[in-house]
């Protein structure tokens, strides 16, 4: 008798779902006319990340939760800055860490209402 070949089926080209640690490494988009230009020109999305994030999870993160393909990753710490208010009170403006993420050519997203409508169903299911 001739052996049965086992036929495999074919793995699935989607993303995971995105976990709650994913939502905590984007914090939120940097809305900016730099940004919105790269994103309009060069594909790329720059958002607000955590401190203690590096490129792995960002890319991972971005993946899970826009279901894109991310080509690069490039981490920027933005320093914090001393300001004052009128000629009296000095303060600070805190510092930050930010990604810039190349998506794949011919993929896109719609940002802003992909994010908040996904931060807004994960705040959801805390409650």
């Amino acid at each position: 008798m001739a052996a049965k070949k086992k036929v495999e089926a074919p793995a699935k080209a989607g993303f995971p779902k995105a976990t709650e640690k994913d939502f905590s490494v984007i914090v939120k988009p940097v809305i900016t006319e730099k940004s919105m230009a790269k994103m309009q020109n060069e594909n790329k999305v720059t958002v607000k990340v955590a401190a203690t994030s590096n490129k792995t999870e960002i890319k991972l993160a971005f993946e899970r939760i826009f279901q894109v393909k991310v080509v690069d990753v490039r981490i920027v710490n933005v320093h914090e800055k001393a300001t004052t208010r009128g000629t009296r009170y000095q303060g600070k403006i805190q510092g930050y860490k930010k990604a810039i993420v190349t998506i794949k050519e011919g993929e896109a997203i719609d940002l802003f209402k992909e994010y908040f409508s996904s931060l807004f169903l994960n705040y959801r299911r805390k409650k």
